[in-house]
């Protein structure tokens, strides 16, 4: 997948991954004005300029770590958006549409990216034998990158472990008090996913689910 890996291949995997991560954030910030919190707004959050979200570490060395310790999976985050939850008219529903909204975001930009790259194929023999044939191709290899990173944040963030997208949803399924003891995870959550990661567990539980996703959505 990643042989003969030059700046070019950089630049195609980079730009639908700053791509994901900032329509993820956005996501949750537009949510959160809907159900009554301004906050993101204020701070200028609402906007598909990456310039705004990008974190160093998780826009630019994680997924550059995974990729070159062979990792199967290539993903990343941005700055967390700014919520105040105090703000939301209906505490419960805002969480859950918020939490809900990122993941739901990188789904369909999934979903848009492997419609886009069955129609390329299916068009393949018109412009595989044109000149523009060279930006052709970085346009399919983008979305191609695309549904492969979109499907990774997708199902990363529904597991439901503190902080991720996952836990949040699940914690307003539940009665208000498991609901705070499961709130008190979160503590632990980081070392949780890391242990997850180190053993290969997280990369199987993920596989799992990814695996259907991805043939489906490339058609393959």
């Amino acid at each position: 997948m990643f042989n003969n890996f030059d700046l070019n291949q950089l630049v195609v995997m980079i730009v639908p991954l700053l791509f994901a991560v900032t329509v993820h954030e956005v996501a949750h910030g537009f949510i959160a004005y809907r159900m009554g919190d301004p906050t993101a707004m204020l701070a200028g959050r609402l906007s598909l300029n990456p310039i705004k979200h990008l974190d160093l570490v998780g826009s630019f060395i994680l997924p550059l770590a995974l990729k070159f310790s062979g990792s199967p999976f290539i993903f990343g985050y941005a700055k967390p958006v700014p919520v105040n939850f105090a703000n939301f008219r209906n505490y419960r529903k805002g969480m859950f549409y918020v939490s809900s909204a990122g993941v739901l975001a990188n789904l369909a930009l999934a979903v848009v990216s492997g419609v886009g790259v069955q129609f390329m194929l299916h068009f393949k023999t018109i412009w595989y034998t044109t000149v523009f044939r060279p930006i052709v191709f970085d346009l399919y290899h983008m979305l191609w990158y695309s549904v492969i990173i979109n499907s990774v944040l997708a199902v990363f963030n529904l597991i439901p472990i503190p902080p991720l997208d996952g836990s949040r949803i699940v914690a307003m399924l539940l009665p208000p008090g498991m609901r705070d003891r499961f709130a008190r995870m979160e503590r632990y959550g980081m070392i949780i996913i890391i242990f997850l990661l180190m053993t290969g567990t997280l990369s199987k539980l993920m596989s799992f689910f990814l695996n259907p996703l991805i043939r489906i959505l490339l058609g393959s």
